[in-house]
């Protein structure tokens, strides 16, 4: 049966990612400094047993084979989601793939040397050389898949994702915040004029702040019998659903970025450890794309973790470890905080996705060729001072330069931070219609039913579906400003 073959490769497949995933955790996390380079080498060969296993010609024999087969509805979609991998895996030629990892590896290198420079100038032919290439593997790729260029580097990140069911959301979006976000602002102005904000105290040893992640952690649903919680330069949740790596880093002037840090990654472990276990080596077995899983890890730091009802809970575990008692309304004005800043990692719940709209505009102008690397500077002064009203016209550093996902040819993914954010809003829009008490369980620091539901609806389908379908499965509609936008004004509005 071919079937059965495809089942054996998934097999093979899943045990040289397990190992580049733990050998990509360790390296960010407790690998010497002098390791880099066998480490690079290492996982560069693995990555290259990998490509070669998943790409060989005979599986298109399998695949054709297994689909004329009589199969059950599971089988038949692990079948789907086989093909989906292969056609993605195999559009672009080898030398092509060769030519862009370098042009991409040399492009980020330049990138770390180049933005603490502010050199744009510098910088200004690796990218113009990355976003050549990026054309040309949005033609292949467009090819293909039988879609839009820029539609078939999104697939890479959400399948079944389209610029022309997303563009109308964000454009609703993005009038509403233009007026919200100076609403919001006031709003935080009046109420500190009224109740002043307390300073934190600014002594948060390291140990304690750990201590109070991983009860947070546990608290949340986290399986400590399946993964960790380390230090790196840049959160992240990685490793394997078996062992599941997240990470944080810490500053002991304050605790709330660590924690909320920590609360974010969980909600990734949370999908990653909750995936069906039986399909784990299937394609069908992974989660369903980046804006899924960011919605997984925005649904537990904003819709949990910011929740005042939350922090009833949450405050006399902040006094058990760190040794200091919070007022609830000395808190929420930390926890709430808005602000005008240049920095997408840096922003807040409302000013944040201007900052992803920009991005996600400018990168379809420098797609389709509407938009030359060179006018970019001027196109992102422009975009930051109608949206937020700053201005990056000297400080390309904080502009163009200021994240890795250009420099490293990934366009079509930044849509996926928003459209996660305004997903975890509608599946607290639907799971509180369906589960009143929701709040009042946070309260008492019970997530059973808050977890139940996400496990039913969304972890337990893997790959089942395409990214839209699996929204409207779990929530009963389609992607919809309108829970996103109310949730903001509930938490910043007057």
């Amino acid at each position: 049966m071919s079937f059965q073959k495809l089942d054996e490769l998934g097999h093979k497949l899943e045990a040289l990612e397990h190992a580049l995933a733990i050998l990509g955790a360790d390296e960010a996390t407790h690998m010497a400094v002098g390791g880099g380079e066998k480490r690079a080498e290492a996982m560069a060969a693995l990555a290259g047993m990998h490509h070669r296993q998943a790409t060989a010609p005979e599986i298109a024999d399998w695949i054709a084979a297994a689909e004329a087969e009589p199969l059950e509805d599971t089988k038949r979609a692990a079948v789907a989601e086989f093909r989906r991998q292969y056609t993605n895996l195999t559009c672009l030629p080898a030398e092509f793939v060769e030519r862009m990892t370098t042009a991409r590896m040399r492009s980020e290198q330049l990138w770390r040397d180049l933005r603490a420079k502010n050199d744009w100038a510098g910088f200004q032919p690796a990218l113009e050389g990355v976003v050549a290439l990026v054309r040309e593997e949005a033609a292949m790729r467009a090819d293909a898949l039988g879609l839009a260029p820029y539609d078939s580097l999104m697939e890479q990140y959400d399948p079944g994702n389209r610029a022309a069911d997303i563009t109308p959301v964000f454009t609703e979006l993005k009038a509403f915040l233009k007026v919200f976000v100076p609403e919001a602002l006031a709003v935080q102005e009046e109420r500190l004029a009224k109740r002043p904000l307390k300073p934190l105290a600014g002594t948060y040893p390291v140990d304690r702040q750990r201590e109070l992640g991983l009860a947070m952690m546990a608290a949340v649903g986290f399986d400590l019998t399946h993964g960790s919680l380390s230090v790196s330069h840049h959160p992240f949740c990685g490793g394997v659903p078996s062992d599941v790596r997240i990470t944080t880093r810490y500053r002991t002037t304050e605790f709330l970025s660590a924690l909320m840090g920590v609360l974010h990654e969980t909600g990734h472990a949370l999908y990653e450890q909750n995936l069906p276990k039986a399909w784990s080596h299937w394609p069908l077995g992974k989660a369903r794309g980046m804006a899924m899983h960011e919605s997984q890890s925005l649904f537990v730091e904003k819709q949990i973790g910011r929740n005042p009802a939350f922090w009833r809970w949450a405050l006399p575990a902040v006094e058990k470890h760190l040794g200091e008692a919070w007022p609830i309304d000395d808190i929420l004005p930390h926890v709430h905080r808005v602000e005008r800043g240049l920095i997408r990692v840096d922003a807040d719940e409302v000013t944040y996705p201007l900052h992803v709209i920009l991005r996600y505009e400018l990168e379809q102008e420098l797609v389709s060729g509407a938009l030359d690397v060179a006018d970019l500077p001027e196109a992102w002064d422009a975009k930051m001072r109608g949206y937020l009203g700053l201005s990056t016209a000297d400080n390309p550093a904080d502009g163009p330069m200021q994240d890795v996902h250009w420099p490293g040819a990934a366009f079509g993914y930044f849509p996926s931070y928003t459209l996660g954010a305004m997903m975890a809003a509608q599946q607290w829009a639907a799971l509180t219609r369906d589960h009143p008490n929701a709040d009042a369980d946070l309260a008492r620091g019970d997530f059973s039913a808050v977890n139940d539901w996400r496990r039913e609806r969304i972890w337990s389908q893997g790959s089942r579906w395409s990214t839209p379908e699996l929204l409207q499965r779990a929530t009963g509609e389609k992607l919809n400003a309108a829970h996103f936008t109310s949730h903001l004004k509930r938490r910043y509005g007057n």
